[in-house]
């Protein structure tokens, strides 16, 4: 029998993982959108058949919907299935962490070419956390109209409930690390180096 409440999680971490919406998917499947949704929210044990087609789909063996291991702690994201993705500007993004279904942490590698201003961006629902990192060059992140310069090997903490921007104003690039703790997702566009639904910069 089918935990049909984690069946419905894998389902639609795969499918958020590859940018899918519910509608795309199912006409990658050839199954209805009312059924996929079903599915996903753990109402309805879909046949072997329509699981198989999900999972075509998905481009996933059927036994990764399927088979829920005793110990299921580690997730793994290969190097060739990180996401990058180029932004306007000439900055981008690496989405590192592997996506796990209820869990809102994202790890992101951004880099901002010289003299680029990321802008402003809202804030996350009180009780956010976020970590910066720098790897190289510097970086002006600034949190409720303070800024803070950040350079090679600096790190810093903000709770990230408030409204915030990212530049470089060097002549280098500048490379660095976020790690966010998100309580829940936040409507609305994403963030330098963000991705998915708890997207950091």
């Amino acid at each position: 029998m089918f935990d049909l409440a984690a069946l419905g999680a894998r389902v639609q971490g795969l499918r958020r993982d590859r940018r899918l919406t519910l509608q795309q998917l199912a006409e990658a499947a050839d199954v209805s959108v009312s059924m996929l949704s079903s599915i996903e929210r753990g109402r309805k044990a879909p046949t072997v058949v329509v699981l198989a087609r999900v999972a075509e789909g998905l481009g996933v063996p059927l036994t990764d919907l399927v088979a829920q291991p005793e110990d299921d702690r580690v997730v793994v994201r290969r190097a060739a299935d990180q996401e990058r993705i180029d932004e306007p500007g000439g900055w981008h993004r690496t989405i590192l962490t592997p996506v796990v279904p209820g869990v809102n942490f994202e790890w992101i590698r951004t880099t901002l070419p010289p003299g680029c201003d990321a802008g402003r961006f809202p804030a996350y629902a009180a009780g956010s956390h976020e970590y910066v990192v720098v790897e190289s060059g510097t970086l002006r992140l600034t949190l409720a109209g303070t800024p803070v310069v950040l350079a090679e090997g600096d790190s810093a903490y903000f709770a990230a409930d408030v409204v915030h921007a990212y530049a470089n104003e060097g002549s280098e690039p500048c490379t660095y690390y976020v790690a966010a703790l998100i309580m829940r997702p936040r409507a609305g566009g994403a963030r330098p180096g963000e991705g998915g639904a708890a997207a950091a910069v």
